[in-house]
């Protein structure tokens, strides 16, 4: 089987791909090239099976203090037309959300932490999330979301009560997925996170660090091994 091959798409020097992601993508022995999109152009696109999007501070609609959000948009809709796979973290799948049509913009709350998600009915016969609980163990750290109601044809794979659209998808391509929650994400990425931007993140959102830092740690076996069982069924996707 040949090899496949992905583009990252870091938004941020410290928020890079995490450890349980890291970990998937050798288990299926998928290679991936990272473009640090905020200070260098993307790649062509030909070469590449997909594109993972990693989250970041922008929001979606800040494309004149991130000028790179223009051209980034417009390679995601290119992926997507072209029939190959994407996979977006927080703002990655904001920013995929923003691509089909969907509203994007503040919550209530900042969600931020480990919470409990539900999968959907459509979440539950997706092939990504085959043989995954109904309930899972999110790990949250965003202020914006995805806004329901859906356009025609974009799905709502899983909420949560922080959160209406913790996942989407594309009736028909279950190559194309959008993730609200980083459980790609370790605990040496949680703390690492919670060094960056632990000013903002724990500003109003409730949310206590040492209480991350510990569940990161005793939730690392379960959430791992299920985001690499996510990963495997996406990367046969792709």
């Amino acid at each position: 089987m040949k090899e496949k091959s992905f583009l990252i798409v870091q938004h941020m020097d410290w928020e890079g791909a995490g450890e349980h992601l890291l970990a998937a993508l050798a288990e299926g022995k998928a290679s991936y090239q990272v473009v640090e999109a905020w200070r260098e152009p993307l790649p062509r696109l030909e070469p590449f099976a997909g594109m993972i999007v990693l989250g970041g501070s922008p929001n979606v609609d800040e494309e004149e203090q991130f000028p790179y959000l223009r051209p980034l948009k417009a390679a995601i809709w290119e992926i997507i037309a072209g029939g190959k796979a994407y996979l977006g973290f927080c703002l990655g799948h904001q920013l995929l959300g923003h691509v089909l049509g969907c509203r994007v913009g503040p919550l209530p709350q900042k969600s931020v932490g480990f919470i409990t998600g539900e999968l959907t009915g459509a979440g539950q016969a997706h092939p990504a999330f085959q043989g995954l609980p109904d309930r899972l163990d999110l790990f949250k750290w965003h202020g914006q979301g995805v806004l329901p109601p859906l356009p025609p044809g974009v799905e709502i794979l899983a909420h949560s009560p922080a959160a209406p659209v913790e996942a989407l998808g594309l009736a028909g391509n279950p190559r194309v997925l959008g993730l609200q929650y980083d459980n790609h994400a370790g605990p040496g990425d949680v703390k690492k996170w919670l060094e960056h931007d632990g000013p903002w993140a724990l500003s109003g959102s409730g949310a206590d660090p040492q209480i991350m830092l510990a569940a990161a740690a005793a939730k690392t076996e379960t959430m791992g091994r299920l985001f690499r069982q996510f990963m495997a069924r996406f990367l046969e996707l792709a």
